[in-house]
């Protein structure tokens, strides 16, 4: 585990993606079920992506190395796996539309990259390992794609990963969080992760309450998977046992329907503090569900929660102070010129309505693009992850100040800094608004 440097304002942390994450905008099961509960009935609709193709598939010929799989003297294939259906795929299916917009955009306005056009081929994993298996392998053996770049989702990703780094395929700025993805570079040296991982997330929120919110009692709310697991881990990491002590640990299934005995065992600790490594779904029904008991303590949420959809699932007078963090300019700053210019190339090449994920999304694809073009004079897939160690304080202007992208042989996870978003109300309706000083997490990646 990277050392961090500690205190408030020297104190740091880290987004999201963005989703971080930046990050993604529509309806998650446990919303649907909760809104059931309350009379309400959100919808939400998405967008399936699949070839983001200005020409056909290209097919393996002959480059500078010699026969080079998804390189022809006109084209360079790409792939990914991805959530294109099923209850997540209104949210994350907006991260390859928008890829695939930006791309289009590159091969418009500079021809594409190394003097070929960039082709998009992305397979919907159907959140499921096996099925993401079954369409890496298709997306290798039979389109012969040059690399995979973007691929999204924790549980199934896991798969694809060990067979891609088996098969020695770049499998490049991964959409998935689980710390292994990114702190395993001499095992699995073929996979770089854009998003921070839950652990870095964990530890920067430790490291808040400690110094922010000492002497107060803390309760964690999980799921049972690496958004949980790792995030519970970087959390103890980042606390200061002398100053918090976590009063309860309440786990719930990825499928559960409702999670409300867990939230009334959260308040029985009297905690004042509540951390929540959830999907907005379960952050919603957590958040309502505590109002109705009459518990109001400090609520972090996760990085994938930091979008405005939160506000169609949760009022925004419920969610006021709640605090959770990003990496990149707001979908919302639509006078800010790079978030303006977002807006214009997803209308010009038909990319999804705008949003936090479609902003870290748009991050991605420019970096990308910046990893292939290091890699016009050995376009190869070694000399693509050659590029990819290269890469050093990349910068988008989407990014906040001081966010950039590093790589190294020793370091595979690409977003590790970012600051602090609090949740205000502004003339009766919600924002998030940014505040404290930028987190970074330093040194160099190693498994929990």
């Amino acid at each position: 585990m990277k050392s961090v440097r500690a205190g408030w304002p020297p104190l740091k942390a880290l987004i999201v993606a963005f989703v971080s994450l930046a990050c993604l905008a529509a309806l998650f099961l446990a919303a649907a079920c909760d809104e059931a509960e309350d009379g309400e009935t959100p919808t939400a609709s998405g967008t399936a992506a699949t070839t983001a193709a200005p020409t056909g598939t290209a097919a393996a010929s002959p480059g500078p190395s010699g026969a080079v799989p998804g390189i022809s003297d006109t084209e360079i294939l790409l792939g990914a796996e991805a959530i294109l259906s099923g209850t997540f795929a209104a949210v994350y299916a907006t991260i390859p539309d928008t890829i695939s917009a930006y791309f289009r955009y590159i091969n418009d306005s500079e021809g594409g990259v190394c003097g070929r056009k960039i082709v998009y081929q992305v397979e919907d994993n159907k959140d499921d390992p096996a099925v993401a298996l079954e369409v890496a392998r298709k997306l290798v053996e039979q389109e012969k794609v040059f690399a995979m770049v973007g691929s999204v989702g924790d549980g199934p990703h896991p798969a694809s990963w060990e067979y891609l780094n088996e098969k020695q395929v770049p499998d490049i700025l991964v959409s998935a969080g689980g710390h292994r993805f990114g702190a395993d570079p001499q095992g699995h040296p073929w996979t770089v992760q854009m998003i921070p991982s839950y652990t870095i997330e964990g530890t920067f929120y430790g490291q808040y309450i400690s110094e922010s919110l000492p002497g107060k009692k803390v309760a964690v709310l999980r799921d049972n998977s690496a958004v949980g697991i790792d995030g519970v881990a970087g959390l103890k990491k980042g606390l200061d046992p002398s100053k918090n002590e976590i009063m309860a640990e309440e786990v719930f299934e990825y499928t559960a329907i409702s999670i409300n005995s867990q939230v009334a065992n959260m308040k029985k600790t009297n905690a004042e503090v509540a951390v929540m490594f959830t999907t907005p779904g379960f952050t919603s029904q957590a958040i309502k569900h505590a109002d109705r008991m009459g518990w109001h303590p400090q609520w972090l949420m996760g990085y994938t929660n930091s979008d405005d959809m939160m506000f169609s699932f949760v009022s925004p007078k419920l969610l006021e102070g709640a605090l959770t963090f990003q990496a990149l300019k707001l979908a919302a700053w639509r006078d800010d010129p790079a978030i303006a210019r977002h807006y214009e190339l997803m209308q010009k090449y038909d990319g999804p309505l705008p949003s936090n994920f479609t902003i870290y999304a748009q991050t991605m694809a420019e970096t990308a693009v910046e990893i292939l073009k290091r890699s016009c004079d050995n376009l190869t897939r070694e000399g693509l992850m050659d590029a990819v160690e290269s890469l050093q304080d990349f910068h988008s202007d989407l990014m906040l100040d001081g966010v950039n992208v590093s790589f190294s042989d020793t370091d595979h996870t690409g977003l590790q800094s970012g600051r602090m978003l609090r949740v205000v109300l502004e003339d009766g309706k919600g924002k998030f608004e940014y505040f404290g000083p930028l987190f970074e997490f330093e040194g160099e990646s190693s498994a929990p």
